[in-house]
């Protein structure tokens, strides 16, 4: 992991920029900061000059709500910052055409994401449901909503609809929306103001925080004075901000603000959910436990229970009405959700599970009430009231809801441990020009700046994302990476925010802050992840578009069914119990198949699996995009490995030094030092620190007078030549020597023979003509290649590698790790293609690679699998991001992808099972022949155990522990 996103993972997993537009646009203050400002980048045609290029600039700059434009005379790549109130996209592409250029590409829309949290939501027809009224909004291009992460992301042109508009399209369709994050405000602080006792004040504030350089956004709450500032982390940062809201102070007036941390909104919710669930489960079973008393236990109880048959008018007994009493705040104030949640979707046109419970809630209730009317207006009247069926109901569906959302809270700890790993302070250290401490001070976490020196005591975790300027220690990465052993750390060596200092202090330079950092950056990625639909959710999407109406004709069917045979004689009269009429056993049963049958197991049963095994995932130090990576991942049959930097560690190192002269080692070494200290090829770094570590090695105390080699000169793809004193030094290659008229004896010449079928390169040194030695340099296997090859052979996966290196080198590396079909010399769209050969044969392929010559061939493959210290270029082309660079979580990957999607088949067992099951029960297929019927109440209970049981199904992949692991 030290080499973690190589040149400071300089660009967000989730934020890479447009492909093609290379043009770097230079940071200057905003001339209208206190506006929402955009930047929409184009291909202009026909630019031939400088002249061009300044035309384009010159006619934009004149439009009204322009900020910036910077136009590229080379490739006619521009870049155009405007104010979207004041004009669009639209104009700016027709001003340009009007001046007599054509826009060769042009994004059609410019399209902003924002992320809501949904309330009310109870099974996978609401979230069906909310998406289609998202989509019918005007501007809104794409919206996704997760049922079990209880969110939507939504993509629109923020020229056509806003945020507003789709909280109200939420709303509209019967549920709550609360807005998480809109896409512009990535990196925002919470400010609480002091000093501010008027408006003038307030408005003060805020002007002063708008004019500051890098602030997008500023929200004021005059109420509570507090406020909330989106900014570039690039340009400012918190400090800075407090300090320009305390400049900002006039005359008597000293402002100042405080840093804020609002509670956890999702956390929050999680809480009031669970809270509010019991509490109604509480009030529910207030009242329906006397209702249950009254009906099924003192009747039983005889003579403590006959006062409940006194008749108070005609033949309404004392029993009855107590029922009717207690069972209509249970029906009307409790079960009040169930009647608005089936208010707005029958208004959609859409049924969910609030129908079902209304409606069999209902027939129960109001039937028993005309069975009371019926009692007080007749003295012969005798008939069986329902009312302890209508309450006991809704207080086991509360119950349900309760236990549901208590376990579905629990998918989501993976990722709450890992937004918890950061401190809430640092050591601030304020250094003077010569690197000396002047001051220390501790301040939170977000305060903390691009650039800030902070310092890490042993046992204290790492703030942000930095790089080590001073001391040494042992950092373990284990929270993210899942790596076990401490990495060593050294100045210049990457840190990670989140880990733990071990054992030494450590300084370190800031050089991610807020969202840039990579846990941050894992952290969304899980999140989208989590959102994202797999494709085997079809299946209960598709179920669910007509379950409901489907169960709804079942259970009239089911009332038919005993009814009308009933009334007919067709069955025995003793099937009907007593105290009850055929119409009342046939409602029973009706009543019973529409609760039993409620679908909401079905739609919990993908999200929640994925949601586990997600976050799993990401502690283990394996991030999976999303259900389809995670779908497709199971299916894999064949792996192709890139060699360098993937099966190999991607550095080379010398393993062998020989001499074949009479000069000792130790001036051969130092004579290397000084031919090649010049060299900026990784081979020569390689030979460099070799001579250095085998020079120290031999203790020797002789200082090396020579520091610099004369008349040094880089011959390409052969070596370098130089004079070190008066000595004329070659390194290089057997071309190098050949070009130079150097003999390469019989004993060199078996001494290289040897290496290359090792699939190593041998570095030849000649010092004044005659060949004095030789160093064989390898790109070693990573230790963990040869075991992660074999165990995925043993797992049925056949193992290929294809690599742009040469024949002998290939097959060298190769059959050291196992692999028996190897594909050389191939270029990155070669790589591409291998794949969709092996595709067109109907294999699904995952490709494992690290470089940007892979994401060809990473974007081609069913599964793309990019090494985590790789490019950022491959990590964006990925499915899977293979955090630590370890290839055993390649193994990780397919196996709890295999994991994971068993979970899902069998939570669909668990969910359709009960259905499946409970639904001819509940029906009274089994009632003439062994006398068992399901009543309702305890048909509401089968219902909350299915969704229970599914989620809890889900949970037990947080227990899934990796097939292979790292070893010493």
């Amino acid at each position: 992991m030290e080499d973690y996103g190589k040149d400071e993972l300089k660009v967000p997993l989730l934020d890479q920029p447009l492909d093609g537009v290379a043009i770097t646009v230079p940071e200057q203050k905003d001339k209208g900061s206190n506006k929402n400002v955009r930047t929409i980048k184009l291909k202009i045609g026909e630019i031939k000059c400088t002249s061009c290029a300044t035309s384009v600039e010159s006619v934009l700059d004149q439009l009204n709500g322009v900020e910036r434009v910077v136009v590229s005379p080379l490739d006619g790549h521009a870049a155009v910052s405007y104010i979207p109130e004041l004009v669009t996209a639209q104009n700016i592409k027709e001003t340009i055409e009007a001046a007599g250029f054509p826009v060769d590409e042009f994004p059609e829309q410019e399209i902003s994401v924002c992320r809501l949290r949904i309330k009310g939501m109870a099974c996978t027809s609401c979230s069906e449901s909310i998406e289609r009224a998202l989509l019918m909004t005007n501007g809104v291009k794409k919206a996704v909503v997760g049922l079990a992460l209880e969110e939507a992301k939504v993509h629109f042109d923020p020229n056509i609809t806003d945020i507003d508009q789709i909280v109200e399209a939420v709303e509209d369709a019967g549920f709550g929306a609360d807005i998480i994050s809109s896409g512009n405000d990535v990196n925002k602080v919470h400010l609480k103001l002091e000093g501010i006792n008027s408006s003038e004040d307030a408005n003060a504030v805020k002007f002063s925080l708008e004019s500051a350089l890098g602030v997008n956004h500023v929200e004021m709450d005059h109420a509570e004075h507090k406020v909330t500032v989106s900014y570039d982390p690039k340009l400012t940062g918190p400090r800075s901000l407090i300090q320009c809201i305390e400049k900002a102070s006039a005359g008597p007036n000293n402002y100042q603000a405080n840093l804020y941390v609002p509670p956890r909104r999702r956390e929050t919710e999680q809480w009031q959910e669970i809270r509010t669930y019991r509490s109604q489960f509480f009030l529910s079973c207030l009242f329906s436990f006397p209702v249950f008393l009254f009906s099924m236990v003192l009747p039983m109880l005889h003579p403590y229970g006959n006062w409940l048959e006194y008749r108070i008018h005609n033949m309404l007994t004392l029993g009855m009405f107590l029922r009717w009493i207690f069972c209509t705040p249970v029906q009307f104030i409790v079960g009040r959700r169930f009647y608005i949640g089936s208010y707005h979707a029958l208004r959609r046109k859409s049924a969910n599970m609030d129908v079902l419970v209304a409606l069999g809630t209902n027939a129960a209730y109001f039937y028993s009430v005309y069975i009371v009317i019926k009692a007080v207006t007749s003295d012969k009247f005798e008939g069986q009231d329902f009312f302890e069926t209508s309450a006991m109901l809704i207080s086991f569906i509360l119950l349900g809801k309760y236990l549901e959302v208590l376990a579905r809270g629990k998918t989501s700890d993976a990722l709450a441990k890992l937004t918890e790993l950061p401190p809430d302070t640092a050591h601030l250290l304020t250094l003077d020009t010569d690197g000396n401490v002047i001051s220390e001070m501790d301040i939170s976490t977000e305060l903390i700046e691009r650039g800030d020196i902070i310092k890490i005591l042993p046992g204290e975790k790492v703030p942000v994302d930095g790089t080590v300027t001073d001391g040494q220690s042992h950092v373990n990465e284990s929270m993210i990476t899942g790596e076990a052993i401490p990495v060593a750390k050294k100045p210049g060596d990457k840190v990670i925010g989140g880990t733990m200092n071990e054992n030494g202090c450590l300084l370190v330079k800031a050089t991610h802050v807020g969202s840039e950092t990579a846990l941050s950056q894992i952290v969304q990625l899980v999140e989208a992840a989590q959102l994202a639909r797999a494709p085997v959710q079809k299946l209960a999407d598709q179920i669910s578009k007509f379950f409901v109406p489907t169960v709804v004709i079942a259970a009239f069917i089911t009332w038919l069914g005993w009814f009308i045979p009933g009334e007919a004689g067709l069955y025995p009269r003793h099937w009907i119990p007593k105290a009850m009429d055929g119409f009342e056993l046939a409602l029973q049963f009706g009543i019973s198949v529409l609760v039993v049958a409620c679908p909401c197991a079905l739609g919990l049963a993908t999200p929640t699996a994925v949601m586990v095994a997600t976050g799993k995932g990401a502690s283990q130090g394996v991030l999976i995009k999303g259900g389809n990576a995670l779908e497709k991942a199971h299916k894999v049959k064949t792996v192709i490995f890139d060699k360098t930097g993937t099966l190999t560690i991607g550095k080379p190192v010398v393993v062998s030094a020989v001499l074949f002269s009479s000069f000792s080692m130790e001036e051969f070494c130092d004579i290397v030092n000084v031919a090649e200290a010049n060299s900026e090829h990784p081979i020569a770094k390689a030979v460099v620190d070799h001579a250095k570590k085998l020079r120290h090695r031999m203790g020797s105390t002789t200082e090396q007078h020579i520091t610099e080699a004369k008349d040094f000169e880089v011959h390409t793809g052969a070596g370098v030549s130089g004079t070190v004193g008066d000595r004329t030094v070659l390194v290089g290659n057997k071309r190098l020597m050949r070009d130079w008229n150097v003999t390469v004896e019989p004993e060199a010449e078996k001494y290289i023979s040897e290496n290359e079928q090792l699939a190593r390169s041998c570095v030849l040194v000649a010092i004044d003509g005659r060949l004095a030695g030789a160093f064989a340099v390898t790109d070693p296997v990573k230790p963990e290649a040869k075991r992660v090859v074999a165990y995925l052979n043993s797992m049925g996966i056949s193992v290929i590698m294809v690599t742009g290196d040469n024949w002998a080198t290939a097959a060298a590396i190769a059959k050291e790790v196992g692999i028996e079909k190897v594909f050389a010399e191939t270029d990155p769209m070669g790589k591409a293609d291998r794949i969709k050969d092996l595709q067109g044969k109907g294999m699904t392929v995952a490709m494992v690679g690290d470089g940007i010559n892979d994401s060809p061939a990473l974007a081609a493959a069913d599964v793309g699998m990019a090494i985590g210290a790789g490019t950022d270029v491959a990590i964006e082309a990925a499915d899977i991001v293979l955090i630590k660079s370890n290839l055993e979580d390649v193994v990780t990957a397919i196996d709890l992808s295999r994991k994971t999607i068993s979970r899902i088949r069998l939570n669909y067992v668990w969910a359709l099972g009960y259905n499946i099951l409970g639904m001819p029960i509940a029906a009274g297929v089994l009632y003439p022949f062994t006398g068992i019927r399901l009543p309702p109440w305890l048909a509401g209970a089968c219902m909350a155990a299915s969704s229970i049981s599914v989620v809890c199904s889900s949970l037990l992949l947080q227990s899934y522990k990796k097939p292979l692991h790292v070893r010493d």
